[in-house]
């Protein structure tokens, strides 16, 4: 996003102005004239202590499927979380990618700047960890008096959230437990897709690197374990004095798709809708986008039936989402901290359910895989819905603001606080911009850098000579690359602008390669 200039009240405020970022306090009576949208806080806000917060994250999470947003799963627990909460609806990750996008989060810094642009721990991973030295929110919570817990995927290193303070440190996930292990390697996984060109099924019929019916029940998985670790995290942080911040991170809904009954057979996959981009043929489009870059990403053997089962299952693991939800929130119910806690629920970005025939993620900038969820529960703030665009790097202010962190360094988001107060007014007359970014992928480099707005993306693709246009009002599921299109030339250099403004602010140095080949663009 572009610097902004705001000037809010409430009742712990902050001015940003382009030289310093000015703190403010205001009594109780200084409400905030705002109509109904803000709550009325009582005369003891400014002696409560710090507020408790719980981050739930989930992996690979598509922003379209929930009830809430009338997709196609029904999911009552988030709907519910959903009513109480501002709902960004136009909220965008930093990377498609699991380890940048949660580097991002936890520091609120882009990968050029926290050194850590692309997977950790996996086959030919050029990074096995987030540096130690970025502490980000977990360090910076810690040093400011918080108890703080973390339970699930970390994807940022071994020993991670032990190294930077994490009390309670539990259900590591898939994570080594030794700093510097040797990677992942797939070998496994590229026998089992070559079979699939030959016939061969996995149990019950199934691609199992596509979809899977799990053994047993939702208590005999991985995801109700770290459920398990969750309800004994809240139930220690509610018998101790100190705030808290929680984190609890799920694999799921994560590829391949794997759940269990009644989850595997919720949605049939012969009456699931598939969008108009399902299966379509890639066009004008970079290279790298058909790219194997992981053994799943062969998807030739796939027939239509295959990936609407992949869809169905996909559906599943959401409902799925929706009961760990569900059961963490209730948790928090029966301990007594429910009614005063901050709450932020996000997916990581989204997934690929054979739009444009990819499946997963990898280098591109699809909405599908650009965007994500995103609810922010401020128990002080009365429920809404913000369009603008937001950025995964504007919650990180936002929490850091909630809990008085000290600074760690540079801050490439905003607080969401104005917009959550006064809805997409607080930043009328402002770009609504949103930057993407994907520089490398398990050791591949792509360099992609992408500029969104309501109207039109822009996806500069320095490792190819193919660049991207999408006219998102007319086009919004990005079948038709406009880049060579006449009609569009000012629309074209308009959005160069936006691109190289943003990675400017931010310090990018792609920023200098961007201004060579942008030069196309603006004659």
């Amino acid at each position: 996003m572009f610097t902004k200039i705001k000037s809010v009240a409430y009742s712990a405020c902050f001015l940003l102005t382009t030289t310093a970022l000015v703190s403010c306090s205001l009594t109780s009576a200084e409400t905030v004239a705002t109509g109904t949208s803000v709550k009325q806080e009582d005369s003891s806000t400014a002696t409560k202590k710090k507020p408790n917060v719980l981050v739930l994250m989930f992996d690979d999470m598509r922003f379209d499927t929930f009830s809430y947003r009338g997709g196609p799963v029904h999911t009552p627990n988030i709907d519910n979380l959903a009513s109480e909460s501002t709902r960004f609806d136009n909220a965008m990750t930093t990377t498609g990618l699991c380890s940048p996008s949660r580097a991002a989060f936890y520091t609120g810094r882009w990968g050029h700047k926290n050194g850590l642009d692309d997977n950790v721990e996996l086959y030919h991973s050029r990074k096995a960890e987030l540096d130690p030295s970025e502490g980000g929110l977990i360090k910076r919570a810690s040093d400011a008096g918080y108890l703080v817990g973390h339970v699930g995927k970390w994807h940022l290193g071994a020993r991670g959230t032990e190294m930077r303070g994490a009390e309670i440190d539990l259900g590591h996930g898939h994570e080594p437990r030794e700093r510097f292990s040797r990677p992942y390697t797939p070998y496994s996984k590229v026998t089992q897709v070559e079979g699939y060109y030959k016939g061969k099924l996995d149990k019950n019929g199934e691609k199992h690197e596509y979809w899977k019916t799990l053994d047993g029940t939702f208590e005999d998985t991985e995801a109700y374990k770290k459920v398990v670790h969750g309800k004994k995290m809240l139930k220690q942080m509610a018998s101790d004095d100190r705030p808290f911040f929680g984190i609890v991170s799920f694999n799921q809904p994560h590829p391949a798709y794997r759940v269990p009954e009644p989850f595997a057979s919720m949605y049939d996959p012969k009456k699931v809708a598939v969008p108009g981009n399902h299966l379509a043929k890639r066009i004008n489009k970079p290279l790298a986008q058909g790219g194997i870059w992981w053994p799943w990403h062969d998807v030739g053997h796939m027939s239509d039936e295959d990936w609407r089962k992949s869809r169905a299952f996909y559906y599943g693991a959401i409902a799925m989402v929706d009961q760990i939800v569900g059961e963490l929130l209730q948790a928090a119910k029966d301990e007594g901290i429910y009614d005063d806690l901050h709450i932020v629920l996000l997916g990581d970005q989204g997934s690929m359910l054979g739009e444009h025939t990819l499946y997963d993620k990898g280098p591109y900038a699809y909405d599908e895989l650009m965007r994500m969820p995103l609810l922010i529960k401020n128990p002080n703030i009365a429920p809404r819905i913000v369009h603008r665009q937001v950025s995964l790097l504007d919650v990180t202010p936002t929490l850091s603001e909630w809990m008085t962190l000290e600074s760690d360094g540079d801050v490439d988001g905003h607080t969401l606080t104005p917009l959550m107060l006064e809805g997409d007014k607080a930043e009328a007359g402002q770009p609504d911009t949103a930057l993407y970014a994907y520089e490398w992928y398990n050791g591949s480099w792509f360099g992609i850098r992408a500029i969104r707005t309501p109207e039109f993306k822009f996806v500069w693709n320095p490792g190819d000579n193919i660049d991207e246009l999408y006219d998102l009002k007319n086009d919004p599921l990005e079948m038709n690359n406009l880049i060579k299109n006449k009609k569009y030339v000012k629309q074209r250099a308009a959005m160069v602008m936006l691109l190289k403004q943003e990675l400017k602010r931010v310090d990018d140095p792609a920023l200098t390669m961007l201004e060579h080949h942008g030069k196309a663009y603006l004659n």
